[in-house]
């Protein structure tokens, strides 16, 4: 990792001879960011529970305790980073820019090890620009809430950068059209082999999002339909008998989003019909409805859930904010009748407030969030993947946070 870092310092010092001669300009910049946090009890969550999520159900032991009502937490810089823009040369009418960032979140279980957040190339016409590389999915757009921790939202917001090709047409009357193909790498779908870049790389289609906004006087307002394309298995056994199968699970997700930005005010809010969207740190799976008795080759239906989040933030110096989400799984609408793949399609029903104030200085920024969030679980209607007789788990978290920009 310090080989790394060293070749990326090296990179951004050697640079500035090299713009001077290609007439190139860049903008080197980053963070060191450290989180200091405590949970009330164990919860779904990434990155050794930096990333949170939601609170995890009862599990008793054999005295009848319950084994995941134990606090945690920790302190951790992993999400300091670096970062590099680069514009020009002129390629014709066509201005040129690249990102490259990283950060030190690594991947799997090798946390404090560099990882790449965004690495793109962008062209841009005026009314019309051409991205192709790693940045956030559409689906995470212009519209985010403002707030700690560093889920962003999730799993009420989508959150994924993935790599991409995007198309984005801005008219002069503030509208603004987008169109994105988009892959799988280190934000990936969930599957008969648990959460997996295969599914999509068999599939041989990308994601496809498409969406339109309205941008003017500090308002964007906005909706986007998003089609994801799987390939679960390639293969089946059934008594020994191995068989090549044609499987796929195509499903539709849709948002709509709006925010506003005046003076000290951010107001925002985002809602969501998802459709299997567990690339994008959100709950949801699929269910088999299908099964050939001879091949054993099954046909899908994904769940769907409802997610909608409000985010209001207040000021410029001492910044007061509230961000409430609301999570509802609705089932597949089809009959179940074999195995069900996904994240969380044990939760009901979510509901999470978030409540912070930071203190914001030049360069600098600290901050303090109280979480409360609350999930209900219960049993799982075989039916139609709804959940009935639920019962209510509270985690409170809290979060310190201090922030070097620079």
């Amino acid at each position: 990792m310090k080989t790394y870092l060293v070749l990326f310092v090296a990179l951004c010092m050697a640079i500035p001879g090299f713009a001077q001669k290609k007439n190139i300009s860049y903008k080197f910049y980053g963070q060191v960011r450290g989180d200091l946090f405590y949970n009330s009890r164990a919860n779904s969550e990434t990155v050794d529970g930096l990333f949170y999520l939601y609170p995890k159900d009862h599990k008793y032991d054999a005295d009848g305790k319950d084994l995941n009502a134990t606090p945690n937490g920790s302190f951790y810089l992993l999400y300091s980073r670096l970062g590099l823009d680069v514009t020009g040369p002129m390629i014709g009418k066509a201005k040129s820019s690249a990102k490259l960032e990283v950060d030190f979140r690594g991947s799997g279980s090798n946390w404090a090890v560099l990882r790449i957040r965004h690495a793109y190339v962008n062209l841009d016409w005026g009314k019309s620009a051409v991205l192709v590389g790693q940045t956030w999915h559409p689906l995470f757009g212009d519209v985010s809430p403002q707030m700690l921790n560093l889920c962003t939202g999730a799993p009420f917001q989508p959150f994924n950068r993935s790599p991409q090709i995007r198309y984005r047409y801005t008219s002069g009357g503030g509208f603004q059209l987008t169109g994105s193909v988009l892959w799988q790498l280190q934000y990936l779908s969930a599957g008969p082999n648990g959460k997996s870049e295969e599914y999509i790389k068999n599939s041989c289609v990308p994601e496809v999002y498409v969406g339109a906004d309205y941008k003017k006087n500090g308002w964007i307002a906005g909706a986007g339909m998003e089609m994801l394309s799987l390939t679960p298995r390639q293969q089946s056994t059934v008594l020994d008998n191995v068989y090549k199968v044609d499987e796929r699970i195509t499903a539709l997700s849709f948002e709509a989003h709006t925010k506003y930005v005046g003076n000290d005010w951010v107001v925002a809010a985002k809602t969501l019909l998802a459709s299997n969207l567990t690339q994008c740190s959100m709950l949801g799976g699929y269910a088999v409805t299908d099964i050939n008795e001879r091949t054993g080759e099954q046909k899908y239906t994904p769940y769907r859930h409802s997610m909608t989040w409000v985010n209001i933030v207040y000021g410029k110096k001492w910044k007061p904010g509230i961000f409430v989400g609301y999570l509802k799984n609705l089932g597949t609408g089809k009959d179940i009748v074999g195995s069900t793949y996904g994240v969380g399609l044990d939760v009901d029903q979510l509901f999470t407030t978030n409540i912070q104030l930071s203190y914001n200085l030049p360069h600098w920024k600290f901050g303090f969030e109280y979480t409360p969030s609350v999930a209900w679980y219960g049993d799982m209607n075989a039916k139609n993947g709804k959940i009935e007789n639920t019962h209510s788990v509270t985690n409170h978290r809290i979060l310190g946070v201090m922030l070097y920009m620079f």
